[in-house]
């Protein structure tokens, strides 16, 4: 195990002031980007989180859905972790011998209703809750790093890629000043071209993009990404395969394996060191840091998100157990932020009824 990654530990513990100012100084930081997406600080015209969800939804909300990764299932089973994990973070999770686990999978996008083996991008949100009450809620994506560094050049992302009404397609010149300004997203625009597409849900990896605090026994800390990574052998999906597919294609693939037993990932922890960018989810680390198996994470049972247990759950990022603390990631403040204004819209629409249903099969199954 290498070691933590913590002012404290520099100069062999002579100065922790300067550890606790570290601390504030994140804690400060995160504060401060929670208030300003959430609209409590800074000009009128600054980007909000009613404002982003505002432009998500482009004038055409589903009502009673997720703003984001609007379609998806309802899944459960339980966490296991290694030996060792408990020796990077003191969270209960590590600690207990299992931890039951209710998630979410589902796809990129805001329509509950869209072609899933097209979406280019899958997710997998979860909730552990320990036996001391203790909760942690992770959002993960298939993507391996974030296409921006900041709320804002997401938000530029979003009004760039949006369809030309007369091509059907995005505007080049609105997409090469949003490459002009924020070059960073050519490294995910790469990817999205060049990574093959997985055939499930359940041999897709999954990275928890943000970097995140460990705090272990001793109160020393470290910074760390993590990553759900499948036991199921990847298999690509064809593009013709694709394109054939039926619009809930990996729900039906999945209650296909489920049926068969339990699919399990592997939760593998990344460290940083000294220099890596903590704060900045489009910046990979090297494939030479540091990585522990933490823990088993087995699905063995769906549901149809209309009814199932996630449906009413907000899969915020930033809700974490002891053991466990935020970085200064402002993406992860973004996050929390959109996800409560996109939570309480669909809550209300839920309350009075106003519920989307599909185009053209209006008796179908709702999900939310």
């Amino acid at each position: 195990m290498s070691v933590p990654h913590d002012d404290a530990h520099a100069g062999q513990g002579r100065r922790p002031w300067r550890a606790l100012l570290a601390i504030a100084a994140i804690v400060l930081a995160a504060a401060l980007a929670f208030a300003w997406v959430a609209g409590r600080i800074g000009p009128e015209t600054r980007l909000t989180a009613p404002r982003l969800v505002d432009d998500i939804e482009n004038g055409k909300p589903y009502p009673g859905f997720r703003r984001a990764h609007s379609k998806g299932m309802c899944v459960s089973g339980h966490f296991v972790p290694t030996p060792q994990a408990a020796a990077l973070s003191r969270a209960r999770v590590f600690a207990q011998s299992r931890t039951p686990v209710q998630g979410r999978l589902s796809i990129g996008g805001g329509d509950p209703f869209g072609a899933e083996a097209q979406a280019r991008v899958r997710s997998l949100a979860l909730s552990l809750r320990t036996d001391d009450g203790q909760e942690w809620r992770m959002a993960m994506n298939s993507f391996p790093f974030f296409a921006v560094a900041t709320p804002a050049g997401f938000h530029a992302q979003m009004l760039a890629s949006r369809p030309d009404p007369a091509t059907g397609k995005p505007d080049p010149a609105k997409m090469a000043a949003f490459l002009a300004q924020y070059p960073e997203a050519a490294r995910f625009q790469a990817w999205a071209k060049s990574a093959p597409w997985s055939s499930s849900w359940a041999n897709t990896d999954y990275n928890g993009v943000n970097a995140f605090r460990f705090i272990d026994a001793q109160g020393r800390s470290r910074f760390v990404r993590w990553s759900m990574r499948p036991q199921a052998a990847f298999e690509p999906l064809a593009d013709t395969a694709r394109r054939q597919a039926e619009a809930d294609y990996l729900q039906g693939e999945l209650q296909g394996r489920l049926a068969r037993g339990p699919l399990r990932w592997d939760m593998v922890v990344t460290e940083a060191v000294a220099g890596d960018p903590v704060d900045d989810p489009s910046q990979p680390w090297p494939a030479s840091r540091p990585q522990q198996v933490v823990g088993t994470l087995v699905l063995d049972r769906s549901e149809a998100q209309a009814t199932g247990a996630c449906r009413d759950v907000n899969y915020d990022p930033t809700v974490v157990p002891d053991g466990v603390a935020l970085s200064g990631d402002p993406i992860l403040a973004a996050r929390a932020a959109a996800y409560s204004v996109s939570f309480n819209r669909r809550e209300r629409e839920t309350a009075r009824g106003d519920i989307a249903t599909p185009p053209a099969a209006s008796d179908a199954e709702v999900g939310r």
